[in-house]
């Protein structure tokens, strides 16, 4: 595809890629920025979407690597909810096969602004709690479920997958912001990983251009997942979630009246 080979173009990915990771690891959602800039670039919908996910991995990677070493999640107790992500993430990008490139063109802006402006209106309820929940019947099954659930979503279209699980997360657990971003991360990095195997499987990944923004989402996301246990992520989203709904803006109209 010629349209790689652009100079600028690959600048452009390249620090969309690095302010995406950075955003990812701190409030989840680089998708909803990385996404859009793909399909302005001109890469086909299940393209853009498949290359994504090779980039995401890399960011989701890091920071899930950096909350995990910080003790911030618990593998052994959340198992069942990356079990059921990495299901539920391989079905989704299943999925994407029998959609129309004309119904991703046009509906994709569409879910990003929805989820956008959901992520900037929500008031997230705020938990202190230092501890996990008790181990239980009902725990699993919401596990299960939250991970089925977001795993497909992610598999399917992927946009603020992140910012859904740490908002999840604290209101079915009622855990502290840093917890929920460590199950954030970490299942995200699951839901990457799956689908991202499928999207190769399939044939919708662009390898070096995927590749080549992974490493500078990588980077970001190591900035990002330091910045969040320092500072949370009041600070920047109102600015990325303002971004994000132009950029969408201007793909719905391409996709719409053009």
């Amino acid at each position: 595809m010629d349209i790689v080979l652009d100079i600028n173009l690959w600048i452009t990915l390249c620090g969309v890629g690095f302010l995406a990771g950075l955003i990812d690891a701190i409030a989840g959602g680089g998708g909803m920025l990385t996404v859009p800039t793909l399909l302005t670039a001109g890469l086909p919908p299940h393209i853009a979407l498949g290359t994504n996910k090779l980039a995401a991995t890399f960011g989701s990677l890091t920071a899930s690597v950096t909350f995990y070493k910080k003790k911030l999640f618990n593998v052994v107790f959340w198992r069942t909810s990356l079990i059921f992500t990495a299901i539920g993430a391989t079905l989704g990008t299943l999925t994407v096969q029998f959609l129309s490139v004309d119904f991703l063109e046009k509906y994709l802006p569409v879910l990003i602004i929805s989820t956008a402006i959901y992520t900037l209106a929500a008031k997230n309820t705020m938990h202190h709690s230092k501890a996990l929940p008790l181990a239980s019947k009902t725990t699993t099954r919401k596990q299960a479920i939250q991970g089925a659930t977001l795993g497909f979503y992610d598999g399917v279209a992927g946009p603020g997958t992140g910012a859904f699980w740490t908002a999840s997360s604290s209101a079915l657990y009622k855990i502290n912001l840093l917890y929920s971003c460590g199950v954030a991360r970490c299942n995200n990095f699951i839901s990457n990983f799956c689908s991202l195997l499928t999207f190769i499987y399939l044939g919708y990944v662009n390898l070096l251009l995927g590749l080549t923004m992974g490493v500078f989402i990588m980077a970001g996301a190591w900035v990002g997942s330091h910045w969040a246990i320092k500072l949370g992520n009041q600070f920047i989203r109102p600015v990325f979630i303002t971004i994000v709904i132009l950029m969408s803006c201007n793909l719905a109209f391409q996709a719409w009246y053009q």
